[in-house]
């Protein structure tokens, strides 16, 4: 099929979508809608899975740091697909190509909670053959922001980098570039299924925070006697971590949080970080520039080619059981991706 040959047998598809924010079961719908078309510089992409991310169910509960300023949103940034038809400028023999999605609703109404999606081309990266579309859902935001936490401030060969919240989707592919990058790595984690999903990810520490005191253990752990072993954090909860985050860090280490949900508004202690020569990034994906977004595509397809990612899917749901997808995610209870199919 040319790029010139999608003829859409009908003009609409069928997708899930709420009008205003809130609860999920008051506000998500399933039906049919409009189907788009590929504009200039995009790509229209037959949808196969897309997955629930903390920031698809913050923006529908109005929780979100960004405001909804549409009418109808369809949800879910992340999916994998086929490319089904191409726009002006984009090249007609990427027509059939299999793709992962990031970020298809950013500045944008429409998601990949839908048959079909149409994302600028460069959101739609090649998902190789032995890797599955649930597979290829899973990546997007995690994978993007992981790797941009672990690797933003250089080589991470021979450091110990800790990756706080072990069982969660951003933590299993911060812990896999860590090891791929020559890391030491110690994960905290809470149950013995994050402890699983930790050490499966690449974890060669765990630590069980609700049982032991986490500085002890990785001055144990590491033979460093004041227990400042730690290069680099990975961290889900800035501000509940923080006071266990400098008691590890070592002079001029980093911080790179991309989530402070417990504690939205933490008291920075400047002199004590100052004292550590610290570096501290609050990572958000959409916020990355270009530059950080190219890298880590290009560690993710990498890594991908050689067979060297695990991805860990927690429940799959059709596109009908969108509601109970979304609860499943706010329910904290699962340890994995949340993965819906059309």
């Amino acid at each position: 099929m040319s790029a010139n040959e999608y003829e859409p047998s009908a003009a609409t598809m069928k997708a899930a979508w709420y009008e205003a924010r809130g609860a999920a079961r008051d506000v998500l719908h399933v039906g049919m809608v409009a189907r788009p078309g590929p504009g200039q510089g995009e790509v229209l992409v037959r949808v196969r899975a897309s997955a629930v991310n903390p920031s698809d169910v913050k923006s529908r509960s109005g929780r979100g740091t960004r405001a909804n300023a549409y009418p109808r949103v369809i949800p879910h940034q992340d999916g994998a697909g086929v490319i089904v038809a191409v726009g002006a400028g984009v090249d007609g023999a990427r027509v059939n190509e299999r793709v992962w999605i990031y970020e298809a609703q950013l500045g944008r109404p429409y998601g990949c909670a839908a048959e079909y999606v149409a994302v600028p081309a460069i959101n739609a990266v090649h998902l190789p053959d032995h890797v599955s579309f649930e597979e290829g859902a899973c990546l997007g935001i995690p994978a993007l922001t992981a790797h941009y936490c672990v690797m933003a401030d250089g080589p991470v060969a021979g450091q110990r980098v800790l990756v706080t919240g072990g069982g969660g989707s951003v933590s299993h592919y911060a812990l896999q570039f860590a090891r791929l990058g020559g890391a030491t790595t110690y994960a905290t984690v809470r149950t013995e299924e994050q402890a699983e999903a930790a050490h499966a990810a690449g974890a060669q520490h765990l630590l069980f925070r609700l049982k032991e005191d986490v500085a002890q253990r990785i001055a144990e752990i590491s033979g460093v006697p004041d227990g400042r072993a730690i290069d680099r954090v990975v961290d889900v909860a800035f501000g509940a971590n923080l006071e266990t985050s400098l008691k590890v860090l070592k002079s001029n280490g980093v911080i790179a949080s991309y989530a402070s949900d417990q504690v939205p508004v933490p008291a920075v202690p400047f002199w004590q970080l100052a004292a550590l020569n610290a570096t501290v990034h609050h990572v958000l994906v959409y916020a990355m520039d270009r530059a950080a977004h190219d890298r880590a595509i290009a560690a993710v397809t990498t890594a991908l080619a050689q067979r060297q990612l695990r991805h860990r899917i927690a429940a799959r749901y059709a596109l009908d059981q969108i509601v109970q997808a979304h609860e499943a995610q706010e329910s904290g209870a699962t340890v994995g991706k949340i993965i819906v199919t059309p």
